[in-house]
């Protein structure tokens, strides 16, 4: 090989080593997203499971505990063990083995809303935009979100149709929560007829309105959790939001033992979501799952029923995440506090989209 014919192939070498200038634009995701709330889901709860205190107070005063079924499936001497009889799948490997939570006052953990109104609308919207709205968003009217949700802007940056992003909810104001522009997603909420090819999912979906709750506006979380699989399994969606909601109303109605039931359900609900995206390529490994809630309730068994801004521990909440990006197993302890306006920055940027340069104002994406 001569001198020159060298230098040319060290010269090509040099050059096919160098990086290829970037273009600015960065990779799109093929990663999914499923964002989890549960309507008003205490503290108390979710870190330890039955509150024997709010019990008695639900019963007659001639009532013993011990013969409440309630007390006898869930009851336990210690808070990790209450917890794990309420909410098996959660406590026993989900977040042993996929995911962490946030929020247990006991562990030190802090998580809290910086809405100063501490019911629904505010506290959802505080999730999906990053920051609280209290001057514009102070009611649960079903009023349409004065302002494009993160939702809607992943959904816009990933270019996804409509049919790939789903929420389902269990409460009729979600319709005009999720969304600033009408028909930007797939949205059923409340009673509300959900057409799909399959006859079955249809049968499904008239049966909501022939079993009907004590709440005009909030249909069972069995048919919100249900319809949601479905389109689930039909349309493969990138984005799914599921919004249950009896955890909140059962609580207003003073029926703690449903309640505790509905959190029970709930558990299973998660187990069938878990099994489902386990055994899909599309899924597994690649779809980021937090779970949260939009407010606290009272602490004490005079107003455990309630919430709002006079109302003490409604702004306590909890975050649960489960996603490929993070290590963390179990319960956080002794950090710095975090707060639900975390939640928006925190799901887009697991999507690719970075929410605070969108929204300077926005809470920090949790890592």
């Amino acid at each position: 090989m001569t001198n020159m014919l060298r230098f040319l192939l060290a010269v090509a070498v040099a050059v096919a080593a160098q990086p290829v200038p970037s273009s600015g634009a960065q990779p799109a995701t093929t990663d999914n997203l499923i964002l989890i709330t549960l309507d008003g889901v205490r503290v108390e709860e979710m870190f330890g499971g039955l509150d024997l205190d709010v019990l008695r107070s639900t019963l007659d005063a001639d009532q013993n505990v011990a013969d409440v079924p309630v007390y006898r499936r869930f009851w336990a001497d210690t808070p990790a063990a209450r917890r794990e009889k309420l909410m098996p799948f959660f406590w026993g490997t989900l977040m042993r083995q996929h995911g962490s939570i946030a929020g247990n006052p006991t562990a030190n953990s802090s998580v809290t809303l910086t809405n100063t109104h501490r019911f629904s609308y505010p506290g959802y919207a505080e999730i999906l935009l990053g920051e609280a709205h209290n001057n514009t968003i102070k009611s649960n009217d079903p009023v349409q979100n004065p302002y494009p949700t993160v939702l809607e802007e992943i959904k816009e940056r990933l270019g996804l149709p409509t049919s790939r992003t789903g929420v389902f909810a269990s409460w009729s104001v979600f319709n005009a929560i999720v969304e600033h522009t009408q028909g930007t997603l797939t949205t059923n909420a409340g009673f509300e007829v959900f057409d799909h090819p399959d006859p079955h999912v249809r049968e499904l979906s008239a049966l909501q309105f022939e079993t009907p709750t004590p709440w005009d506006e909030v249909r069972h979380d069995v048919y919100t959790f249900r319809l949601a699989m479905a389109h689930l399994q039909h349309a493969t969606p990138r984005i799914l939001y599921l919004a249950l909601g009896e955890t909140d109303d059962w609580a207003h109605d003073g029926r703690y033992d449903r309640v505790l039931e509905a959190c029970a359900r709930t558990d299973r609900y998660l187990e069938a979501l878990w099994t489902w995206l386990q055994a899909q390529p599309a899924y597994r490994d690649r779809t980021h799952i937090l779970i949260t809630t939009d407010h606290g309730r009272g602490r004490t068994t005079e107003d455990w029923r309630n919430h709002g801004a006079t109302v003490d521990g409604a702004e306590d909440v909890w975050i649960a995440f489960v996603s490929p990006r993070m290590k963390q197993r179990g319960e956080w302890r002794e950090h710095p506090p975090l707060h639900t306006n975390q939640v928006a920055a925190t799901v887009a940027e697991w999507m690719g989209v970075d929410w605070k340069a969108l929204r300077p104002s926005a809470g920090s994406p949790i890592r």
